[in-house]
């Protein structure tokens, strides 16, 4: 909507910053006049029209970013631009890593590049690496400095001379920031705890109990077993301050403008140091309000809006990922509603199918899989999901239980079942995992453990059983398969591409021993990597076909995200199946989750195209002839089929 104020108001600010007058320019005046009216709209609601100087703050802050955008940067923003949703592509395959637990340092780090070059990976999203306290860090999500690295892992220098090294190989980069909360070691809290009302104001302090205790009424406890409870007591104040994750984190007040205009500068910040994707820690939790659960709420929503639209205009080439792990329906609101529909986030993680592949692999069966896909296909296009089987995290089961209950089965029993599956209480489960966070009130409970000994490696290897270690590994590239081909951007965890096992030693660690999430994050021996270089060992089996897959996808423009998965209808509940299509190609992507096997008809290929007669196998490089519709295509136990016409 045109606003003639807001226009002068702009045209006098960009007056004053002296920008010449050339087409880079001209484009960022473009974005700016297109988004002013709705950056004041949602600046309005969230602090009060009455608040010019929010508004006015907004516009300094994005003009400062984009005064100090460095020149390469700004036409690296054009040019992605021009890609019509450069995130989008099938060329894009992510590693997420703990920087010191695979390459001891920053300075380290590019000399393997050329290791995760060669896997086939062009994204790196480094877990946390600014400042945070050993041993309260929560695996660096507790921040003490947003613009000072870690020294663990090196300085700011060390951090823009590997994103050179990236640019130079035509690699991404994606960094973390948590905007809801700060350590307790932060200068704002530091000066909070001294009493300083200003920053005592930048986040939630209670001088009793009284809105404390009614507030835990309606908010769940995330670490029920290390942290419970939503507040801690300062001693210092004899206050009580808002605490949602642990009591050395501390929750921001976005009531508060002045909290809203640091992180937006914080966030410009990680911009110009040429990030390409920006992942929002916990973006569910930043808004909260009494009597709610606090998290999703409309304002939260809000303010990840106003982020997006003034990163449009300073740094349109950043895109942002919306760290929400949250029930089905909420997680797609993050994708933005309306006329915000693409432009919240442009990345969520597909937390939801992510744990369905986990059921499906436990159970042998894909009905609650496929309950929740009429969810997961209302992906906006234009966005995109970012597709894993593991990451840092445990592994929750967040899924709805009218999912379960739609595949005929009890909610309680079938998480149950999946629980002792994975945690390997289950007399024939092949499964080494561990139950994280169980909440006694509620039994719930989520798993860690490694892709590898999750699909039972761990295990097999201790049977020194070569066939089930063989089923094992087939095993989990059924699940990297499964992701790699779905509508997104695949992104493997650090150490599942060469099959690691479990870690126990994080036991022998104070600071880490409470939290079996450290069982799945292994310090990487290089000398073990390097046996997926010899055919012997299941890290070649597993590399080789990790890369393999990889390669595959790469090679198929048809597996960009373009909204144009189908899944297909089959009568066999142990095998699912989605057609990625375009008018050039299709590709049959079929899964057998079961440990026996199975057959589905050749009627299933053509429900959603023209059945071809012959398809060629990719993944086996077979040609395998069509038959009639009530033939079928045979499969092995927990074997996969990438399927092109010849």
């Amino acid at each position: 909507m045109y606003n003639r104020k807001l226009i002068d108001l702009f045209n006098k600010r960009y007056k004053k910053s002296k920008l010449k007058s050339e087409a880079i320019n001209q484009a960022f005046k473009e974005r700016f006049i297109s988004n002013i009216s709705e950056i004041k709209a949602i600046s309005d609601e969230l602090y009060g029209n009455s608040n010019e100087d929010v508004f006015e703050e907004i516009l300094n802050s994005i003009f400062s970013a984009y005064q100090e955008r460095a020149p390469d940067l700004k036409k690296l923003d054009l040019e992605k631009e021009k890609k019509d949703g450069w995130f989008l592509s099938n060329d894009l395959a992510g590693m997420s890593l703990y920087v010191d637990r695979f390459a001891g340092n920053l300075e380290n780090l590019p000399k393997h590049l050329p290791y995760l070059e060669n896997l086939g990976i062009n994204l790196l999203h480094l877990m946390p690496i600014f400042e945070s306290p050993e041993g309260e860090s929560d695996g660096g999500y507790a921040v003490s400095n947003y613009r000072k690295v870690d020294p663990r892992f090196g300085t700011l220098d060390d951090l823009k001379s590997f994103h050179k090294e990236l640019r130079k190989k035509d690699m991404y980069l994606m960094i973390d920031i948590v905007i809801n909360h700060t350590s307790t070691h932060h200068e704002w809290a530091k000066k909070a705890r001294a009493g300083n009302k200003k920053y005592m104001d930048y986040y939630y302090f209670y001088e009793d109990r009284q809105i404390p205790d009614q507030m835990e009424l309606s908010m769940p406890e995330v670490f029920p077993e290390s942290s419970p409870g939503n507040f801690s007591y300062v001693k210092e104040l004899d206050q009580w301050v808002m605490s949602v994750f642990h009591n050395y984190q501390w929750d921001l007040n976005f009531r508060n403008p002045e909290v809203f205009i640091e992180m937006l500068n914080n966030i410009f910040f990680y911009a110009n140091l040429g990030v390409d994707i920006i992942r929002i820690d916990a973006p569910a939790f930043i808004w909260k309000e009494m009597g709610t659960n606090c998290q999703n709420l409309p304002q939260a929503h809000k303010i990840l809006q106003l982020i997006k639209l003034c990163n449009e205009i300073a740094s349109p080439g950043m895109a942002i990922l919306g760290e929400a792990i949250v029930a089905p329906a909420e997680i797609m609101n993050y994708f933005g509603k309306g006329r915000f529909a693409t432009h919240e986030c442009d990345f969520a993680y597909n937390a939801t199918h992510m744990a369905l592949q986990w059921d499906a692999l436990a159970t042998g069966d894909t009905r609650v899989m496929m309950a929740a896909q009429s969810e997961i296909m209302g992906k906006p296009l234009g966005t995109t999901w970012l597709n894993y089987t593991r990451c840092h995290d445990d592994i929750g089961l967040g899924y709805d239980d009218a999912m379960i209950q739609q595949a005929g089965l009890d909610p309680y029993l079938h998480r149950t079942y999946l629980k002792n599956y994975f945690s390997g209480t289950s007399p024939n489960s092949p499964a080494k995992g561990a139950l994280f966070g169980v909440n006694p009130k509620t039994n719930d409970a989520r798993i860690s453990g490694t892709l590898a000994s999750l699909c039972g490696l761990e295990t097999a290897k201790a049977m020194g059983s070569n066939e089930i270690i063989e089923l094992s590994i087939q095993k989990i590239l059924l699940m990297q398969a499964h992701s790699f081909f779905l509508g997104g951007v695949p992104m493997l965890f650090y150490g599942d591409e060469v099959g690691y096992e479990n870690d126990y030693t994080y036991l022998q660690d104070e600071a880490k021993s409470y939290d079996n999430r450290w069982m799945h994050r292994p310090v990487i021996d290089w000398s073990k990597n390097e046996l997926s270089k010899n055919a012997d060992y299941t890290e070649h089996s597993v590399f080789s076909g990790t890369q393999k897959l990889l390669k595959i996808r790469k090679s198929l423009s048809v597996i960009a995200d373009k909204k144009n998965l189908y899944w297909l209808q089959n009568h066999n509940n142990a095998i699912c199946g989605y057609l990625r299509h375009s008018d050039n190609q299709n590709v049959y992507c079929l899964f057998n989750f079961s440990e026996s096997e199975q057959n589905i008809t050749f009627y299933v290929l053509g429900e959603a195209s023209k059945r071809p007669a012959k398809l060629k196998d990719l993944w086996t490089g077979k040609s395998i002839p069509i038959g009639h519709d009530h033939e079928n295509l045979h499969f092995k136990p927990y074997q996969f089929y990438l399927l092109t016409e010849q």
